[in-house]
């Protein structure tokens, strides 16, 4: 009885489902629109990435960067959970630029931080893998640093402090 309620109170690995489509549509710096083999669309929030809201500073550069990552190009996702507007949050990858040959490895939300245009969102930390963890946060650590993209604002608000705020002052 005590090893039947020890392997219950172990937590499991979150088994990650993969979707695997073409896509159709950016609606932001960290939401995509997939079309799926069987033609059914997916929207995805791009995991632990939050981009600029639409009327923050960069989040048209944001867009479209995504979008020149992503937009009518097949893509890999790899997720566990929906969010509360119902989209997929996951893990996003796509052949890396120039390498029609190559499988699709490009880690799309670490791309959006690396050139600057996205905050690590470390509330969904969890949501990632230890290894994933590690390369978004220096990814921001280094941009920041460096003051690519937003970071060369003097105070980036980040979009879920910005939001807090509209929010109250709505």
């Amino acid at each position: 009885m005590l090893l039947l309620f020890l392997a219950l109170a172990i937590p499991l690995p979150a088994i990650a489902d993969e979707l695997a489509g073409r896509v159709v549509a950016v609606r932001s710096g960290d939401t995509i629109t997939v079309l799926d083999g069987t033609q059914s669309r997916h929207e995805i929030k791009l995991v632990a990435v939050d981009a600029p809201e639409s009327r923050q500073p960069f989040a048209q550069a944001s867009r479209k960067h995504l979008s020149d990552l992503v937009f009518g190009k097949e893509v890999g996702v790899a997720w566990t959970q929906r969010d509360q507007y119902g989209r997929i949050v996951g893990k996003v990858v796509v052949r890396p630029r120039g390498c029609p040959a190559c499988q699709t490895t490009r880690d799309v939300g670490l791309a959006q931080l690396e050139a600057g245009l996205a905050w690590w969102y470390r509330e969904h930390r969890r949501e990632q893998s230890l290894e994933d963890q590690g390369r978004y946060e220096y990814a921001e650590f280094d941009t920041r640093t460096r003051r690519i993209g937003l970071w060369q604002h003097a105070a980036p608000v980040p979009p879920w402090e910005w939001r807090k705020r509209h929010r109250i002052a709505a």
